[in-house]
């Protein structure tokens, strides 16, 4: 899961403009973010363990998987049943005509009623099916667990796309404010400026000069706003709100670093995500299919008993309906099939062997994930360490751009040049924070952490 959000023209236009991010949270887990704190529902605003949870409530595919994971678990109960006996009751009205009829003894014996009656029940029970049944309900167990697996990698997926919106809107929030205290310095600079042309020590070029910054940097403004609508709109598609609603959330970007050990971190991964559940699964599943098909071809011992009444006994009295019982065992063995059972054990082990290669080929992937996370934070970290650099050398050198300009030994240019870089640098100090921190969710959803418990 990526989570790089926006277009390359997009963020490389917010990269210009971020300042300063990064006031710390109260910090309740070590190495989380603050913002990340499932605290729960604001008076007025989400914080991100509130916006997942609401995601994860709100989403109808959730539920469409709770379903499916409820039929597969009716399915299971279905397979079970077949170790209890299976009672039936029948009640049948023949109508016959004609009927045998033969003159005896000056009378008409009739050997059969027109009328016919049956009623019983029938109670019939397997024996013996050498395992066949049993096989048949382990494979509905695996079914149940899958479909309960998939539930998880579902409300993992969505979590994670929710707490990646989550953080972009915070994002733009910060790049916005960051760029109305830029505007604001402009703007100060500007009516520096104006006063010193009103003295005769400056030039109208430098005031125009200035406006054409402050109408870039408020035409930048406008961008950031239409970005963070756009958020706001994404945000309410997955808590499924009318597309114009304004989500508020609460948060603020901070830099939380944590010690990872990298085989810690795989260990967890191969044992949590569940994709590897689900490839084990798959394995299972397989496995047992092939041990079905193996018994289905094995013969089966059952029982059965009825009880009723019926007519058409005794002569002469044919149609009174009397009691009856029957008993019987029945041993049913499979003799030939065409080669079906064969086939399909074939099949069988093809569908094993597909789905070990599906187990190793996600548990390389796992890894490479863990290690891609690891990757991204500690680069984060590095940039982190020469943006604050970048921060203090700008710093020192607009306060002497500015305290050149101000003994008129310097040019206005050279004020705003510095300004940008000043601000290119807070920016890439919040930046390195910004994926320090989803370097951090991509570390946990890469181990298979679930974040909205």
């Amino acid at each position: 899961m990526s989570f790089r959000f926006f277009t390359p023209a997009a963020f490389l236009l917010t990269l210009g403009l971020l300042g300063t991010a990064g006031s710390a949270l109260a910090q309740n887990q070590p190495g989380v973010p603050a913002a990340s704190q499932p605290i729960g529902l604001a008076s007025d605003s989400l914080t991100l363990g509130a916006t997942v949870q609401a995601v994860l409530d709100a989403n109808p595919g959730i539920t469409n998987l709770t379903e499916l994971s409820n039929a597969a678990t009716s399915r299971l109960s279905q397979s079970q049943s077949g170790f209890l006996p299976q009672i039936t009751g029948t009640a049948t009205y023949t109508r016959i005509d004609p009927v045998v009829k033969l003159p005896f003894n000056g009378e008409t014996l009739q050997f059969a009623p027109n009328n016919n009656y049956d009623f019983h029940l029938t109670a019939q029970y397997l024996l013996l099916d050498f395992g066949k049944n049993a096989a048949t309900v382990k494979v509905a167990e695996s079914q149940v667990q899958t479909a309960q697996d998939n539930i998880t990698v579902a409300r993992r997926d969505l979590a994670f796309n929710a707490a990646q919106v989550y953080y972009n809107i915070l994002f733009m929030r910060e790049s916005i404010r960051v760029q109305n205290q830029q505007i604001a310095s402009l703007q100060a600079h500007r009516n520096e400026m104006e006063k010193r042309v009103q003295g005769g020590v400056s030039t109208r070029f430098d005031v125009t000069t200035t406006d054409v910054r402050i109408t870039q940097a408020q035409n930048t403004k406008l961008d950031l706003e239409n970005q963070l609508r756009n958020q706001q709109v994404q945000l309410a598609r997955l808590l499924h709100k009318p597309a114009q609603a304004d989500i508020p959330v609460k948060g603020r970007l901070t830099y939380e670093p944590q010690a990872v050990d990298m085989a810690t971190e795989l260990a967890k991964a191969t044992e949590n995500r569940p994709e590897v559940k689900l490839a084990r699964d798959a394995e299972k599943t397989a496995e047992l299919q092939a041990k079905l098909i193996e018994k289905s071809d094995l013969p089966s011992l059952g029982v059965g008993a009825q009880v009723g009444g019926k007519n058409g006994y005794i002569l002469p009295d044919i149609n009174r309906i009397r009691f009856n019982t029957v008993g019987v065992v029945q041993l049913s063995v499979p003799i030939y099939d065409g080669g079906r059972n064969k086939k399909q054990r074939v099949e069988a082990a093809a569908n094993s062997r597909a789905a070990l290669a599906r187990t190793q080929d996600t548990q390389e992937q796992i890894r490479a994930d863990v290690r891609q996370a690891v990757n991204n934070m500690e680069f984060s970290q590095a940039r982190l360490a020469n943006a604050e650099q970048q921060v203090a050398q700008a710093s020192d050198a607009l306060t002497r751009a500015q305290g050149r300009y101000r003994y008129g030994v310097g040019q206005n240019l050279d004020v705003l040049d510095a300004e940008t870089q000043l601000a290119q640098a807070r920016l890439a100090r919040a930046q390195a924070m910004y994926n320090y921190t989803l370097g951090q969710y991509q570390l946990r959803r890469a181990t298979g952490e679930q974040i909205w418990q």
